[in-house]
């Protein structure tokens, strides 16, 4: 998958081995699914970012850990002839990772880790709105975090 990564601030960092693993993340993600020649954004964020985002987008007035924009769902026109297919964006907080993360008694690797796949399942047309769309998509979770090797500790 081709995969871009950018900071918002740009003075949020990351070390490069959580860097690598969301770019590995991503490939995997993109190999189970059938996405190899897409593209996607990721943009990692502070609570202040996310929280704007939430609220502009989905009217929601607090921050959130993971936003999704897909693409395929936006009103852009379609590409036409294009070898890669868009995807979308995916807006991680990495404060509310490092919160949630202290809170589910698991690392800030791992946290992170999940957030890139649960908001990518989504730009793969995966939802939680009702009862079973949420148990298919925690299934699909578990199954690309094992896939990943990276477990809840």
């Amino acid at each position: 998958m081709n995969t871009t990564i950018s900071f918002e601030p740009d003075t949020l960092t990351i070390d490069d081995d959580l860097l690598t693993e969301l770019l590995r993340a991503a490939d995997v993600v993109g190999k189970i699914y059938g996405a190899e020649n897409s593209e996607l954004s990721i943009t990692l964020t502070d609570d202040e970012h996310i929280h704007a985002l939430n609220k502009k987008f989905r009217g929601i007035d607090r921050p959130t850990d993971v936003l999704s924009f897909a693409f395929r769902e936006s009103d852009e026109p379609a590409i036409i002839g294009a070898d890669i297919d868009v995807l979308g964006d995916v807006i991680i907080s990495l404060e509310r990772a490092e919160l949630q993360a202290k809170e589910f008694g698991h690392s800030f690797r791992r946290e992170v880790v999940f957030l890139e796949v649960h908001g990518l399942l989504h730009l793969l047309g995966y939802d939680h709105i009702d009862e079973d769309e949420r148990r298919e998509m925690e299934t699909e979770q578990r199954f690309v975090m094992e896939r990943l090797g990276i477990a809840r500790t």
